[in-house]
């Protein structure tokens, strides 16, 4: 396996932390501190190159925030400068080499790919196979062991003083465990992290019907018995390797559908799980009630609008547009609602 050595200096460099800092504020220019950065930019990126030389950069104290969509999360914030430029960077830098090693059935925070490519490749799978052994990891980003990590990530990088600062990011939250949900380098190290996964897949199991977005992945197979036997193996790998554990793996027809992505996939058709309906359900009749017009109502909407118009929806959409229309006493929302016809 080829080690990369001597990144040091194109990490280090003006032109790469110029690159970073325009990746890490696009889509945040309204927010006070990234016009604050952006008028002191020369500046402070010249002060991160000298916090990198000097060996004196440490990760910034962590805010933290709760979710529960669908199940309850911990969001790790860290400030723009110098962490969100600092993710930035170093994945300008080994964000190819990493890519490079990735397996084609790995379709999570990969450029290029994404859920509706994972979509596409699950239909193919669901059409050619009759079972499907579908397994989760439990509490899979909390659950990354920082020992395991860090020694995946020597296997390509032999760079000491980049090594140095990726240590520092890894070991970031104290503990023996946790990557930061939220973390740019978090996403990527996640599919670093499983990409040791996919490869056992591919290479010991040699099962060609396979699938992974995140933590979830899907083997598929004619043979019940030979999932049987994979499902063994695999809790065996996850265990030992990389100190996971499951927190669901079922055998099923394909017939029956295959929910993954937050689609249930048939043979034939595509729909949504009752799950994301749900919410598509809630958050536009919210819309409507409120009367809300503003750009971020604007936003949420043409985001369903591009995931419902991947699956078989529109009795679904004609049903809860009429709701919206009727609710709503502005014709705001009608015209909201005309974007899902």
């Amino acid at each position: 396996m080829k080690r990369y050595k001597n990144l040091w200096d194109k990490f280090i460099s003006m032109e790469n932390l110029e690159l970073a800092a325009k990746k890490a504020v696009r889509s945040k220019k309204s927010k006070p501190e990234t016009k604050f950065f952006l008028e002191h930019k020369t500046e402070l990126l010249k002060q991160l190159q000298q916090m990198l030389i000097n060996g004196t950069f440490n990760t910034s104290p962590y805010k933290t925030r709760r979710i529960f969509e669908p199940k309850e999360r911990v969001i790790y914030i860290l400030p723009l400068f110098p962490d969100h430029v600092l993710h930035h960077a170093i994945i300008n830098i080994v964000g190819p080499i990493w890519q490079s090693s990735f397996v084609k059935d790995s379709f999570a925070c990969i450029p290029g790919k994404g859920l509706h490519r994972a979509s596409n490749a699950m239909m193919r799978f669901v059409r050619k196979y009759k079972y499907v052994l579908q397994c989760d990891i439990r509490k899979f980003y909390p659950s990354i062991n920082h020992s395991v990590m860090f020694d995946i990530i020597k296997k390509k990088i032999a760079d000491k003083k980049l090594l140095n600062v990726l240590r520092n990011i890894i070991w970031s939250c104290g503990g023996e465990t946790n990557l930061p949900i939220g973390n740019l380098t978090s996403q990527w190290m996640g599919n670093v992290y499983l990409n040791e996964l996919d490869h056992f897949v591919k290479e010991k199991l040699r099962c060609h019907g396979y699938i992974r977005y995140c933590d979830d992945f899907c083997l598929f197979s004619d043979d019940k018995n030979l999932l049987r036997e994979y499902e063994i193996k695999l809790r065996r790998f996850v265990f030992d390797k990389l100190k996971l554990i499951f927190s669901k793996s079922t055998i099923r027809a394909v017939s029956n559908g295959v929910a993954f992505i937050g689609y249930r996939h048939f043979r034939k058709f595509i729909i949504l799980r009752k799950y994301g309906a749900h919410k598509i359900r809630h958050r536009i009749l919210n819309i409507a009630i409120h009367n809300d017009k503003s750009d971020l109502a604007v936003g949420q909407l043409a985001a369903y609008h591009g995931w419902t118009k991947w699956c078989c929806s529109h009795n679904f959409l004609t049903q809860l547009c009429g709701r919206a229309c009727k609710i709503s006493d502005s014709t705001g929302t009608f015209i909201l609602c005309n974007m899902f016809k």
